[in-house]
């Protein structure tokens, strides 16, 4: 169950980080669980799935961490092979992680539904492509969509595309498809209100350095966070630079799960460990000894910790009347002590 009143739902995105060796790939499924991941996630193509083979300028990088690299060249050092995969979600299972993955055309949704994966998740470059939109959700699984750089008339477009071809449990994701994203470029605060828009359960896809960005998330209303996990980012790879560590990951996963038990629901007063805290509030005492008769000046009276003696409002009423008895120092102050 992935929504409001349920455990953030953690996803270890391997991506290209096996760095085409299946035993580490394996690994990283391995330390995900390790590091309490619910869920590992793939991708879903080949370079010809994905592009062409072509040299112009177009199928050129410009401007990210793959500046000068070509798509298909890239797309060829990066996808996971696809004779892994069945393989990869048995290890997945055994260790009673969820593993799924992101497809990227036709034959890739064919080939994860001979799988049997519980899942798909929609890149947020694919969220204009209605067709494979249409081809997923007639499968009827769970689809998480990133939304990346959409337009909110995009998401809305791709939602109802959803809906329409038979989507029923649909998440989105806040994603900013920087690689990094810099912090300031996140704009959390649209997580609430895409949710109250949609009427969706919204997530975070996060490629920012560090954990601060998805606990923050979390506070925020995200039920869903997805983060790029490798064993060593030191290993050169199309994705490492913004992906963590095991021990970076489950300081994250830790950090979640104390925010959401931070976050609690809304109350007034208080709690059940506040309780005996209560007598440390402050109350009316009788800080000088007094006769029977004297008047409650603000020499004798004072309002002081501890809580068992009248509350404070009642200071303006008791001075200026009398004492009714004698009355000992560090007496806490009571009706019948007071003249009427």
């Amino acid at each position: 169950m992935i929504g409001n009143g349920h455990p953030v739902y953690v996803i270890a995105e391997l991506s290209a980080n096996h760095h085409q060796d299946f035993d580490e790939a394996l690994k990283i499924i391995r330390a995900a669980k390790d590091a309490g991941a619910d869920a590992v996630k793939l991708q879903t193509y080949t370079p010809d799935t994905m592009t062409i083979a072509a040299n112009g300028r177009e199928f050129q990088i410009e401007g990210t961490i793959w500046h000068g690299r070509n798509l298909y060249e890239l797309y060829g050092e990066a996808y996971t092979p696809w004779e892994w995969q069945p393989r990869l979600k048995q290890a997945a299972n055994d260790l009673g992680l969820d593993l799924f993955s992101t497809p990227f055309d036709a034959s890739a949704v064919d080939f994860l539904e001979k799988m049997d994966v519980p899942a798909y998740k929609l890149a947020s470059f694919e969220l204009v492509d209605i067709p494979l939109i249409k081809k997923i959700a007639r499968t009827g699984k769970p689809l998480i969509m990133s939304t990346g750089m959409s337009t909110l008339e995009e998401i809305e477009e791709a939602v109802q595309t959803a809906r329409d071809a038979g989507a029923e449990e649909i998440a989105l994701l806040k994603c900013t498809s920087g690689y990094p994203a810099a912090p300031e470029e996140m704009n959390l605060r649209t997580i609430p209100e895409l949710s109250r828009r949609m009427g969706l359960p919204v997530g975070l896809s996060d490629h920012t350095l560090g954990i601060a960005v998805p606990v923050a998330a979390v506070a925020l209303g995200a039920c869903i966070v997805e983060k790029h996990f490798t064993l060593w980012r030191a290993t050169p790879g199309p994705d490492s630079a913004f992906s963590l560590e095991p021990a970076e990951f489950k300081a994250m996963v830790e950090a979640v799960r104390t925010t959401e038990k931070a976050l609690g629901e809304v109350r007034f007063g208080a709690g059940e460990k506040e309780s005996s805290g209560k007598v440390f509030r402050r109350s009316l005492y009788v800080v000088r000894e007094m006769k029977r008769g004297e008047m409650f000046t603000a020499e004798n009276v004072r309002s002081i910790r501890p809580g068992f003696g009248l509350h404070t409002r009642h200071l303006p009423e008791i001075i200026g009347r009398r004492a009714a008895c004698d009355i000992a120092r560090a007496t806490p102050l009571k009706w019948e002590m007071v003249h009427s």
